[in-house]
């Protein structure tokens, strides 16, 4: 004998059929829920991307349009007369040029330097135990909370005793005075992702400590190093105040020198100004574009200890 199953809301219909009914809601009301759920992020996302490139699309209007269209009011957002002569002005400007490549070459050795003095406190920070380790540690961190105009203050005075002043090696370790901070908190969070079984299994087989750092825990490190350098290149890349005031024009950076180029008493040169903007901006723009995936495995390496 065969019985039937009926639903207990109508007294006749199938279970099965009311499952699969309830079922077939249930999926269609979690993919409305999904898509309602994509559109709003894909919107936040266009309006935040709006928001962050406005200023970016503003600097290329500026740059590709003639003086008397730039200062017009209202302003256009779209210039009806595109001119390419604030790019080609650059060219002929050959104390830009020296500014380009003091940024270069100070930048440059900043990221190295802060890297290298970096990667190692950060590895004595996280695989050695001795007195006054977490002091250290916290004094470094405390280090980064100093006001600039301290900084600068003291280090102008330090510099100009030692007749650093005006030269690439007052740039550069004032700049690796507030890089190196973040970049060794940085480093020792990746290496305490290392376990320490590795290092004991190379101790074991006979390698040194520097051997140990130098060739098995640095190759494992090098996406969060990666991260670290180019954070410090781009605050050296980008620094205005300790340039301005610890160098002269033969050694003063991009920041200052753009400033002091296109900005004067009486007159600002917008279009200029805008044009060399972008210009200096292509090299950090390049830099991420390559580094982008070392620069988002650095900075998340050391977020989960396992």
């Amino acid at each position: 004998m065969t019985s039937t199953t009926t639903s207990p809301l109508s007294g006749t219909e199938p279970l099965k059929s009311v499952a699969t009914r309830t079922g077939g809601s249930t999926r269609r009301r979690i993919r409305k829920d999904l898509l309602r759920s994509r559109v709003a992020a894909w919107s936040a996302v266009l309006v935040i991307g709006a928001f962050g490139m406005a200023p970016v699309y503003w600097l290329l209007v500026t740059a590709l349009s003639p003086t008397d269209q730039a200062f017009q009011f209202p302003p256009k957002l779209i210039p009806t007369e595109i001119t390419f002569h604030n790019f080609s002005a650059l060219a002929e400007n050959d104390q830009l040029l020296k500014y380009l490549v003091n940024s270069m070459i100070v930048a440059t050795i900043t990221a190295v330097l802060s890297v290298v003095v970096a990667t190692y406190m950060g590895y004595s920070f996280s695989k050695f135990r001795y007195r006054g380790r977490r002091s250290l540690m916290h004094l470094v961190l405390a280090s980064q909370m100093f006001p600039q105009a301290l900084l600068l203050v003291t280090l102008y005075t330090v510099f100009s005793s030692f007749g650093l002043l005006n030269t690439y090696t007052a740039l550069v370790l004032s700049f690796t005075t507030f890089t190196m901070p973040l970049c060794v908190w940085m480093l020792k969070g990746i290496f305490d992702t290392i376990p320490d079984a590795l290092l004991e299994a190379a101790s074991i087989d006979g390698a040194s400590r520097w051997r140990t750092l130098h060739s098995i825990v640095a190759p494992l490190a090098a996406p969060g190093m990666i991260a670290a350098g180019l954070f410090a290149f781009v605050r050296g890349w980008n620094d205005f105040i300790f340039a301005l005031t610890l160098a002269d024009k033969e050694k003063q950076t991009l920041p200052p020198g753009l400033v002091s180029t296109y900005i004067g008493e009486f007159q600002t040169a917008w279009p200029e100004l805008m044009a060399a903007s972008l210009v200096v901006s292509i090299p950090v723009v390049v830099a991420f574009m390559f580094l982008q995936r070392y620069l988002v495995g650095g900075m998340t390496a050391g977020s989960v200890k396992s």
